[in-house]
């Protein structure tokens, strides 16, 4: 366990002000999350240094298209998550209790060790919500900066403005789920609201870190020409041309009752993504994900599932015609 940040002590209860829901917790009780919990008036974590999932990812998986193409990154995730959505494909351990997973403890060090065993250029915090193992991934993250290693988070985006801002300065690039434009899709889903996911994308942008949007489209919920219009016009004058991912559902969890999401829907999705976009991909689907330049179509970034093939942009321009491509490369 470790003292956790970002709270404040309300008699013998405790206020956790690290995401949005700035849970009043009682002693010996957690917070939503389930793994920050008030011990005697000082509120922990109790999965710092506890992760139950670490693997070696292709930077694509995340996914992140436009950021180190054809890199590798050591994945790890803890047990937990703040918020409740009712297709979470990895419920298993971000439904679980901390007590369910006997793991042993991996520091900081012993992460940046494996990072730099297996040619990691990144380390990226994903599986379950890395919000959620705050103090964790910014120990990583900050020992990862001094040994020239990036940093990438996976995330729903439902943060407060303070611990945002001092993650910003140790994260170098961030894909976040912009579940709907809707704030009843959020609470009937997911058990948030929508405004603290639109002001973290804010943020992101205002920080300077890198980063691109998933949407999965789950169908009778989010799935309408005018729901996907509406996220993507938003996205363009919000945060200007951003790289989009459509992903395509599938029955899981509690909402195993749901069809997949039909191609056509998502061929829908992504020509109306291109009308406001540059570069707009499906996921969850078996169709073409090349890169091409968005000026005079060159193939730029060939892509085989996950894997990396050519790379045509050089000093972050097209070979072709020297477009200026989104991205870190």
């Amino acid at each position: 366990m470790k003292e956790a940040l970002f709270y404040k002590k309300l008699k013998n209860k405790v206020q956790c002000n690290l995401c949005p829901h700035n849970c009043v917790i009682e002693e010996e009780k957690t917070g939503k999350c389930g793994v920050r919990k008030n011990i005697e008036g000082k509120l922990f974590s109790l999965v710092y240094n506890k992760p139950v999932a670490i693997q070696v990812d292709p930077l694509t998986k995340k996914p992140l298209y436009h950021f180190l193409p054809g890199s590798k990154a050591l994945s790890i995730g803890t047990v937990g998550c703040n918020l409740f959505c009712l297709n979470c494909q990895n419920y298993h351990i971000s439904r679980a209790n901390p007590e369910e997973y006997q793991v042993n403890e991996v520091s900081a060090e012993q992460i940046i060790k494996l990072a730099k065993e297996n040619k990691c250029e990144s380390i990226a915090f994903t599986y379950n919500e890395p919000i959620i193992f705050y103090e964790y991934m910014l120990d990583i993250a900050k020992l990862a900066k001094k040994n020239g290693i990036k940093n990438v988070i996976v995330s729903n985006g439902y943060i407060n403005e303070g611990p945002l801002k001092e993650l910003c300065k140790y994260i170098d690039a961030a894909n976040i789920d912009l579940k709907a434009m809707d704030n009843k899709f959020y609470e009937k889903y997911c058990g948030a609201r929508l405004s603290p996911v639109l002001n973290c994308l804010k943020i992101l942008k205002k920080e300077k870190v890198y980063f691109e949007i998933t949407n999965l489209i789950i169908p009778g919920a989010n799935d309408k020409s005018k729901d996907i219009e509406r996220l993507v016009k938003w996205i363009s004058e919000n945060l200007n041309d951003i790289v989009l991912h459509f992903s395509r559902f599938f029955p899981m969890y509690k909402l195993e009752d749901v069809k997949e999401t039909p191609i056509k829907t998502m061929e829908m999705a992504k020509k109306i993504g291109e009308k406001y976009l540059s570069y707009v991909y499906l996921g969850n689907i078996n169709s073409e994900s090349n890169t091409y330049c968005a000026k005079c179509n060159k193939l730029l970034i060939e892509r085989k599932g996950y894997f990396v093939g050519r790379i045509n942009i050089k000093n972050s321009k097209c070979t072709g015609c020297g477009e200026k491509i989104i991205g870190v490369f």
